[in-house]
């Protein structure tokens, strides 16, 4: 395996995933406050466990992420004061522009999962089996 996962990785793995989770779960209950506060909750902790605290206060305050970060800290704000729409859409944003550069080591990992992989290296004859297509 391409990466060495120990206990703690995986706690945060799993953190992020119970993150993941509530925050997708909040959006289905039209955005419950609660639920969104919780998710985020999880995920922070997630990828603080995950990359350490050191290295994630580091991405959160490189000169280079200052619009992820503040665009970040201020979905979470409006989040906390009732506005969850327009916190989860600066909260995507900030993700993307915190953590976009990541994304060729997170598809090297998810291609090692077995079902997931298998999905992502052959999306096409997904599609063909859910459409009614050819197996």
């Amino acid at each position: 395996m391409a990466y060495e996962l120990n206990e703690i990785k995986k706690i945060g793995l799993g953190l992020i995933g119970f993150g993941i989770f509530f925050s997708f779960l909040a959006i289905l209950l039209f955005f419950d406050r609660g639920l969104l506060a919780l998710g985020n909750i999880f995920w922070l902790a997630g990828v603080a466990i995950l990359l350490g605290w050191r290295s994630t206060l580091n991405i959160f305050t490189n000169k280079a992420n200052y619009k992820g970060s503040v665009s970040f800290l201020l979905g979470l704000f409006f989040i906390f004061v009732r506005w969850p729409i327009v916190g989860i859409i600066l909260e995507i944003y900030g993700c993307i522009a915190l953590f976009g550069g990541f994304w060729p080591s997170v598809t090297v990992f998810l291609y090692q999962i077995p079902v997931v992989g298998w999905i992502i290296q052959y999306p096409v004859l997904l599609l063909d089996r859910l459409r009614g297509g050819p197996a």
